[in-house]
């Protein structure tokens, strides 16, 4: 049997499963494809719901990345509202939710992942949510109205974008952070320090450097926050925002080597030849950093899609590519591009109180990364000169009176 004719089993229907289930048709593959998705809609794209889902500007049918009919047309098997308990690699079968057993010729772990939840008292009051979901969206739209306070646990980009969000439909929101700046994982401290003063020209409130105690309410529903060091912030709903953990539990009780996500390589294969793992789920190789990391985005996982297709229906593979991520908060847009490993300086090109700058991660006078607020040019570019590793002369690339351009030349 050919690959082509092979039967792909796909485990987890979000970008990068629904993503990787249409490249295979686009590529030819003939054989069948079945798609078992969590959630019982079709495969839709989830950064929008921090902002535009909670704000009434989209839904499921608008997110879709294919309309329903397109998986039926395709001979796709979708099967929504089911998960995989079970892979057994020697049989090449997985076991699902609803007691069914499927035999797959080839089989791609798309499993993403799940928020984590703090193990405190009142964890299970009503109104605590966490965001992965459009049904978590729908929930939390639902407590976000003028007059009502959100309590956002975890300073990072998904709780200052339900910030934003929750500001615009007219609720209060105050973000609470252990550490003692936001953003303290994910960016550098000029970023971190113009965010906060951004969200709080808007009105958004911030507690740094505390700790929560616990969850307080009344009658099964959540009214504050208790912090360690017995303050009450009261509140009307709660985002826990602290981070998410790979659904890689599948791959690591069938013996498959797993690190913060399931080891793939270049191709999105595990060790196991029939077996390839994609997105949010996966441990990943960043050749541009000589190094594996989780970058935990869509245009990571959309390149995965991409390289597993490949390798399936036997296309060349495509180049690898630099990894980025984006964020829209208010009117800014936050684009960011490599990753600041080894980097050993931070260079500032425009200016924050402008709201249009750049912040390159250089390493000698290589660029790393580039964090870019409303600044197109200096994302492109940057990324450019991240994929090429072109050295840089740093005084060119600070004075922001020369082009990119021009410092690229």
């Amino acid at each position: 049997m050919s690959q082509l004719d092979a039967h792909v089993v796909i485990l987890g229907a979000g970008h990068a499963g629904g993503t990787a289930a249409a490249l295979l048709r686009q590529y030819g593959h003939t054989g069948k494809i079945t798609l078992i998705g969590e959630e019982p809609i079709p495969p839709y794209q989830r950064p929008p719901l921090s902002k535009a889902w909670l704000k009434g500007e989209a839904d499921a049918d608008s997110l879709a990345l294919k309309p329903l009919e397109f998986y039926a047309e395709q001979d796709i098997d979708f099967r929504p509202g089911c998960t995989a308990v079970k892979l057994a690699r020697s049989d090449r079968a997985v076991t699902l939710s609803t007691g069914e057993t499927i035999g797959y010729d080839i089989l791609i772990i798309a499993t993403g992942m799940r928020p984590i939840r703090l193990p405190i008292e009142g964890a299970d009051l009503g109104g605590v949510h966490t965001l992965r979901t459009a049904a978590d969206a729908e929930a939390i739209k639902a407590d976000l109205a003028p007059g009502k306070r959100l309590a956002i646990v975890g300073g990072g980009y998904i709780g200052l974008e339900v910030a934003a969000s929750a500001r615009a439909l007219g609720a209060e929101a105050v973000v609470l952070e252990r550490e003692p700046r936001i953003l303290a994982r994910s960016a550098c401290e000029a970023l971190s320090n113009f965010f906060r003063d951004y969200h709080l020209a808007r009105g958004v409130q911030f507690e740094l450097g505390c700790a929560v105690a616990r969850f307080v309410g009344e009658n099964g529903h959540v009214t504050g926050v208790e912090l360690a060091d017995g303050r009450i912030v009261p509140c009307d709903a709660i985002l826990v925002g602290v981070g998410a953990t790979p659904n890689d539990e599948i791959a690591r009780d069938a013996g498959l080597e797993c690190a913060r996500g399931i080891v793939v390589d270049l191709e999105a294969r595990t060790a196991d030849p029939s077996v390839f793992a994609i997105g949010d789920v996966t441990h990943r190789p960043m050749p541009h950093y000589d190094r594996m990391f989780n970058p935990e985005s869509v245009p990571s996982a959309l390149e995965q899609a991409k390289q597993a297709a490949c390798a399936i229906v036997g296309r060349p593979a495509p180049a690898p590519e630099v990894p980025w991520n984006w964020s829209d908060q208010y009117d800014l847009k936050l684009q960011i591009a490599g990753l600041p490993f080894d980097a050993d300086r931070i260079l500032l090109r425009g200016d924050p109180a402008g709201a249009k700058f750049a912040v390159f991660h250089l390493k000698g006078d290589q660029v790393q990364a580039v964090e870019a607020v409303n600044a197109p040019p200096e994302f492109m570019m940057g990324k450019m000169l991240i994929a090429n590793r072109k050295p840089v002369d740093p005084a060119k690339l600070a004075d922001p009176s020369i082009s990119m351009k021009e410092v690229t030349a």
